[in-house]
């Protein structure tokens, strides 16, 4: 069975973009999963994941939260995003949080890349509040609960990846008709806000990415005294985006581990409602 894939417009004034995938000879109504991005966008990883989530049997749908109006702003354009994403790949991931280093690597690309990528990257890492699209995911949400018609009256659930694993994170904290969320690799949401979380929630980690991982289990015992249920699996010899496949962080015996167990948790949460 092939994919219908599309870009739509959604929101109240039709201001965002996003990328949707589902299998093109289904008929009925699909439950819906939002698949959040990357630091790098919807790009074709992210698309890729989608489309896999689809071949699954979901709605499958990715937010370009880059993007306003169809459009993205200069800095955040995709092969702005991907230079930036070719420079750091070039040199040891220890290089990437050290400025120092980092700016001598820069300082030896030609002045018009320098600049490009320093602006990006500044805007990439510095000037982007993940805070800032919540709305927007829930913007999503109600669209495809809602709205589009392929996945109307149906549940939906979310799962993010790094910067979008952290987004997931809050938006359970934000969307109570969210019927699961899963994170990978991404930051835990505020203490004050998991009260409010009313579906489960599934954790994936590396254990050599210790900036996250350390704070799993803190993550797990303020779950447990707010009565919400969280599952995590933390991989042994394994780092920070390991189901990235065209990273060399890419771990297949975990990612493959961890999509079984997403699509399982999915099977579970998101069981197709009547409208």
């Amino acid at each position: 069975m092939t994919l219908a894939t599309e870009w739509v417009r959604y929101g109240k004034n039709q201001e965002y973009i996003g990328y949707i995938a589902k299998m093109d000879r289904v008929k009925e109504n699909l439950p819906a999963v939002i698949v959040i991005q990357e630091i790098w966008g919807v790009d074709e990883h992210i698309q890729d994941i989608t489309e896999r989530f689809a071949e699954a049997g979901y709605l499958a749908f990715a937010p370009d939260l880059y993007a306003k109006d169809g459009t993205r702003e200069e800095e955040l354009r995709t092969e702005r995003v991907t230079e930036v994403k070719a420079f750091l790949d070039s040199l040891p991931h220890s290089v990437w949080n050290n400025p120092d280093e980092r700016e001598q690597a820069l300082r030896e690309l030609e002045e018009e890349k320098q600049n490009r990528i320093t602006k990006t990257f500044e805007r990439m890492f510095g000037g982007i509040n993940s805070s800032d699209y919540i709305e927007q995911l829930l913007a999503a949400s109600s669209f495809l609960r809602e709205e589009y018609e392929a996945s109307k009256g149906q549940g939906v659930a979310s799962v993010g990846f790094c910067m979008g694993g952290a987004l997931s994170a809050q938006l359970a904290c934000r969307d109570l008709k969210l019927k699961g969320a899963v994170i990978f690799y991404g930051n835990a949401p505020k203490d004050e806000d998991i009260k409010h979380i009313q579906c489960p929630v599934y954790g994936f980690y590396g254990e050599q990415d210790k900036r996250i991982s350390d704070n799993v289990p803190h993550l797990a015992e303020q779950m447990q005294q707010n009565g919400k249920s969280f599952e995590y699996k933390i991989y042994q010899k394994t780092g920070h985006a390991f189901f990235n496949d065209t990273r060399a962080s890419y771990n297949v015996s975990s990612a493959r581990d961890a999509y079984q167990q997403v699509l399982q948790f999915f099977h579970q949460v998101l069981a197709t409602e009547t409208k």
